[in-house]
Order: C-alpha cells, then sequence, then structure tokens
C-alpha cells in the first residue's frame, strides 16, 4: 500500500521551488525533507512517520550565496530553526578583542542551524553565512506551538529529540576544548623546554 502522506505537505513544498534536489521521480519533495530530518546530523531519534508529521508544519525557504542568514549575537527574529536540505553553509564565531571571526564548520544537506533559538529564543551564538545557494526547511517557533497543541506527543518528542542534539553538541564541544587544553598545555611544556636550554647570550666586556 502507499504511504499516507500529510494532506497539506505538497503544498508547502511545490516542486518547482526545489527542483534541483528532487531529480528522483521515486522521492517527492517532502520525503527528501523528511529523511534529511532524520539523518545523525540531524534528529536521529525521530522516526520516519515522525518527520513526514513535522516536515508539514515547516515552510521551504530558498536563500542565495553569500548571504547571512544569521548574525552572532542577534537578538531579533531568532525563534526558528532551519533545516539544510540543499547547499553549504558556514558558522562563524567572532574572534575575541579583534574585529574578525573565525569559520569553525561548514554544515550542508541534513543539518539543523538554530534548534536552540526556537526553544528559548536566546541570541545567537554564531554567524551563518550560505556558501553557495541553499534550499531550506524553516520551523518557527509558532509552528511548533501548534504542533504542541495538534499533537502533543510528537512535539514532545520533537523536544526531547532537539534536546538530546544539543546535548550532544555540548559534549562534542567539552571534548574538543579538552583536547585543546592539552595540546596547549603540551605546547606550553615544550616552550619551557626550549627556553631553559637556551645559551646565555656573551656580555659585552666592560672597557678599560
Amino acid at each position: 500500500m502507499p504511504r499516507e502522506r500529510p494532506n497539506n505537505i505538497a503544498g508547502s513544498y511545490p516542486t518547482n521551488a526545489m527542483h534541483s534536489i528532487f531529480e528522483s521521480p521515486d522521492l517527492a519533495p517532502e520525503e527528501v525533507a523528511a529523511r534529511l530530518l532524520v539523518t545523525p546530523s540531524a534528529l536521529a531519534d525521530l522516526t520516519l512517520a515522525d518527520a513526514f508529521k513535522i516536515v508539514s508544519y515547516m515552510r521551504p525557504k530558498r536563500i542565495k550565496a553569500g548571504t547571512v542568514i544569521i548574525h552572532e549575537g542577534e537578538v531579533k527574529q531568532n525563534d526558528y530553526m532551519l533545516l539544510v536540505l540543499e547547499g553549504d553553509i558556514a558558522i562563524e564565531n567572532e574572534l575575541p578583542g579583534e574585529h574578525d571571526s573565525m569559520v569553525v564548520t561548514i554544515m550542508g544537506p541534513g543539518h539543523l542551524i538554530g534548534e536552540m533559538g526556537v526553544i528559548d529564543g536566546a541570541p545567537r551564538s554564531a554567524t551563518c553565512t550560505a556558501s553557495t545557494d541553499i534550499a531550506a526547511a524553516v520551523l518557527s517557533r509558532t509552528a511548533l506551538m501548534r504542533l504542541l497543541k495538534d499533537d502533543p506527543r510528537l512535539g514532545n518528542r520533537l523536544l526531547l529529540a532537539i534536546s538530546k542534539r544539543m546535548a550532544d553538541r555540548l559534549r562534542e564541544t567539552t571534548r574538543k576544548l579538552k583536547t585543546f587544553a592539552q595540546m596547549n598545555k603540551a605546547l606550553h611544556q615544550e616552550l619551557q623546554v626550549v627556553m631553559n636550554n637556551r645559551v646565555p647570550m656573551p656580555t659585552a666586556r666592560a672597557k678599560a
């Protein structure tokens, strides 16, 4: 029997709006989005059936290359999360004390961006810039609240999956910080050895 689809997904994800990632006639646009939503880089704890329902609450978004999607520290319009369907997004952090930033990672199809904002609306923690043209699916907090009202169990499973994803990222960040601290300690020890082994410079003799 053919899989049942939420009635309003097709209207939300018109094929002509995202044709470049829907070349396979076997996959409808909403199925591409649903399958990407349950990849390990997104919300792998959800079932595909859950993902189909959640996608029906999301809206498609096209973003031109070079567009700054999210600004670090932004406090307005930060109540949504974005699922990358096509393209790459550069994640940057400002360098303390400098008027510059550093790209810390690149996120492509199947990655979620801004999931903390959809929950707490706190200032954004990084700047996200479209490295290429982007096709994405957006879940706003308003849509999330509607989902929680329509299907509380599914809404709770989504919140739990987002929370677990955030916890996984925090653990990964902690692991990287520990590695960085170990490398910094090793470099400091090597520098100390070099300084201790330096040959003293000869002092100039005083003239008679």
